[in-house]
């Protein structure tokens, strides 16, 4: 947090601006279509709200399919659940982590010869990181399926000098606290078509409708943004490309010192646009390095030092086992191996050496046991 999220909280204080409507919301809105590049946006309560809003906005009914990245997080596939849908993963590209554009379109060609298309299309934008959008957006334009983007983790990225988000027929952000700008809990949903961000609104405010008594017409929900929030998002906004700048820096400072390792390989930075390296991941070959990831973490975590492994696969998760996953190899590989090095946009110099100290205290501890 700065200076200037504190003067806005202070404004919807000293205004009594409080409750889920009110001018930093209007502005945070505005302001984020600036700075992403969009026409319409509706701030709402989390990334997770936004893409059930989404996935309800582009008719997503019970008994749909809808295709799925594998390698996410499980909000990314929780809503599809919520309107009665059911998942279908597809792996990971070693290029950028992210959906594998090519599987995609066998997918699709294949669901097109049997009449069993999916109802829309939901892509990750991994770890900071856009997927190869263009031929994911060609496949999903040749058979007319809409294309959802979660760009939760991907805010600051680009894709041939563009934002992930901007090119799907509906963008999903999420400002939760781990994210690299936030607004505590909080989320954006964006759209070209203003009708479509006019409903999401409608829905996210209990879908009343306009009357003078409390009328409701259809189903909505509690989703909205408070005032309080999106004028900490405002403040948010203006530093974000300091934070990009911070976690690059983090992401070259391990590379440096650690990218000579043997079995060591970080995420790469695929060729179409910049990654914002929202956490720094890289991948352990124990066969080289001497010991697995897990072993690193949990002698990592001996020394107070928090890292993680990269996603589960969602088809890997008991709650999806009976999903279809298409592929599944390349995900499941960098489950296995892939690990999250301390990441946050205020570490300290100290603080990166301290961890790569211990990871190389580490590394010579398993080549000599090796």
């Amino acid at each position: 947090m700065g200076d200037r999220e504190l003067e806005f909280v202070k404004e919807a204080f000293d205004t009594n601006w409080i409750a889920p409507v009110g001018p930093h919301v209007d502005a945070f809105e505005q302001e984020f279509c600036q700075v992403v590049g969009t026409s319409h946006a509706a701030a709402v309560s989390s990334g997770t709200a936004a893409l059930h809003l989404a996935l309800q906005l582009i008719g997503v009914e019970p008994g749909d399919e809808v295709f799925c990245s594998t390698l996410t997080f499980i909000a990314t596939a929780s809503p599809i659940t919520y309107l009665g849908a059911k998942p279908v993963f597809i792996d990971s590209d070693r290029t950028s982590w992210n959906m594998n554009p090519d599987l995609l379109e066998e997918a699709l060609e294949h669901r097109a010869k049997i009449g069993k298309l999916p109802k829309a299309v939901v892509v990750v934008h991994l770890y900071g990181q856009s997927a190869d959008i263009e031929p994911i957006l060609k496949a999903c334009d040749r058979y007319e399926i809409p294309l959802i983007e979660d760009a939760a983790e991907s805010l600051g990225a680009t894709y041939k000098g563009r934002s992930p988000g901007t090119f799907g027929r509906i963008g999903i952000f999420s400002f939760n606290g781990n994210k690299i700008i936030t607004t505590s809990g909080g989320g954006m949903l964006i759209a070209d078509d203003p009708n479509l961000v006019s409903k999401a609104r409608f829905l996210a405010t209990q879908a009343r409708d306009p009357a003078p008594h409390y009328q409701h017409s259809e189903i909505g929900y509690n989703y909205r943004l408070s005032n309080v929030l999106a004028g900490i998002g405002r403040g948010q906004l203006l530093v974000l490309e300091e934070r990009v700048q911070a976690r690059r820096r983090n992401f070259e400072f391990y590379q440096q010192a650690l990218g000579h390792l043997l079995g060591i390989e970080f995420m790469p930075e695929a060729s179409f646009g910049r990654a914002t390296r929202w956490l720094t991941c890289l991948t352990i070959n124990p066969a080289t390095f001497g010991i697995d990831r897990e072993k690193v973490r949990l002698a990592l975590a001996e020394q107070q030092i928090e890292a993680r492994p990269v996603w589960k696969p969602l088809h890997l998760q008991t709650v999806f086992a009976e999903c279809e996953c298409i592929g599944g190899a390349v995900a499941e590989d960098l489950f296995e191996r892939g690990l999250c090095l301390p990441s946050g946009s205020n570490l300290t110099t100290e603080d990166l050496e301290r961890v790569v100290g211990s990871f190389n205290g580490i590394y010579g501890s398993a080549v000599q046991t090796y």
